[in-house]
């Protein structure tokens, strides 16, 4: 029986656990499927042309094409374009376009506005990298991550897209919240509901507990889709002695009032046997994480390689009941 895996993912640390769960079941499970549900929280318009951050992240990381000092973008990437766009005064100037990385956005908004799904236009992309995982933003809809900030020059509040709080403020600012702009109008696609109903196995990747995976369970329907399939849910924390190895996964517990500990994320995700998401959570082996409900265990889980990575897959594999 073919072995079949899905994983709620988004940004630098799902891509990468990604590309270790893909060295192990490679190695270890001849024929196994992953299916990757991927947050389009991150996705933005710019210059015309639409940016999915996330999706990319995973593709250029799993299609060996990723810059691995950033962990995002293309490597060996030109600047030209935007150094014009600048020259022009266009904003935004606070987001770094890659020559190459707008080739990857041209085509897929001549995609999107030829009328093909973001699902099917994801496809198409990763027809060029074969990233050998099958990669499924979550919704084809809009589904925007805003943040609640205070603005710095009014003293008013009002809400920015994510990416200008991160990339343009790097988080430094008062930060009250965040919204999943047109979340609860999106639907999940089709293919991201099979994945989750037909694996034997449905992992969530450390990546960003809030704005990542927050922002795939803001799709009415992935919560129940979760609840309700027959394969064991488990996570691995992204936190590790208090912190985030990257990213800003604190801060963001922070604004909506969360600790910034492993238990405190599993519980924020829940027991499946309560009203929650979660069989098994993994957390690294100086942490410790007591959730009714959920199986915990504490193993290594920092991945320095991709041999690191995958023994931190195949234990979470083994929470979920698969042995390799």
């Amino acid at each position: 029986m073919t072995l079949k895996v899905t994983v709620l993912a988004g940004g630098v640390g799902g891509a990468k656990f990604l590309l270790g769960l893909r060295h192990l079941l490679e190695a270890a499970s001849q024929g196994a499927q992953i299916a990757a549900v991927v947050n389009v929280g991150d996705d933005a318009w710019m210059h015309g042309l639409k940016i999915c951050p996330d999706l990319d992240s995973c593709m250029y990381t799993l299609g060996d094409g990723v810059d691995a000092e950033r962990g995002w973008g293309q490597k060996n990437e030109t600047y030209s374009a935007w150094d014009e766009l600048k020259a022009y005064g266009v904003e935004p100037t606070w987001f770094t376009l890659g020559d190459r990385d707008i080739g990857t956005h041209l085509v897929r908004t001549q995609m999107l506005t030829a009328g093909y799904a973001l699902t099917d236009v994801t496809e198409a992309l990763c027809a060029r990298w074969q990233p050998r995982v099958r990669l499924l933003p979550v919704t084809d809809e809009r589904s925007e991550t805003h943040v609640v900030v205070t603005d710095p020059a009014s003293g008013e509040r009002k809400a920015i897209h994510f990416q200008e709080w991160w990339v343009k403020h790097r988080s430094k600012v008062a930060t009250h919240g965040f919204a999943f702009v047109g979340a609860e109008k999106a639907k999940p696609t089709a293919a991201a509901l099979a994945a989750i109903a037909e694996a034997d196995a449905v992992l969530i990747a450390p990546s960003n507990p809030v704005v990542s995976i927050g922002a795939i369970l803001a799709i009415p329907g992935i919560r129940a889709a979760l609840r309700e399939t027959k394969a064991p849910v488990v996570g691995l924390s992204p936190i590790i002695g208090g912190k985030p190895l990257r990213g800003m996964a604190d801060e963001c517990l922070a604004a909506i009032g969360v600790e910034s500990s492993a238990e405190a994320v599993g519980a924020l995700y829940g027991a499946r046997l309560d009203t929650g998401l979660l069989d098994g959570w993994l957390v690294h082996e100086t942490d410790q994480a007591l959730i009714p409900g959920v199986r915990s265990l504490a193993v290594p889980l920092l991945m320095t390689d991709a041999d690191a990575t995958a023994a931190m897959a195949r234990r979470a594999l083994g929470l979920a009941g698969v042995t390799l």
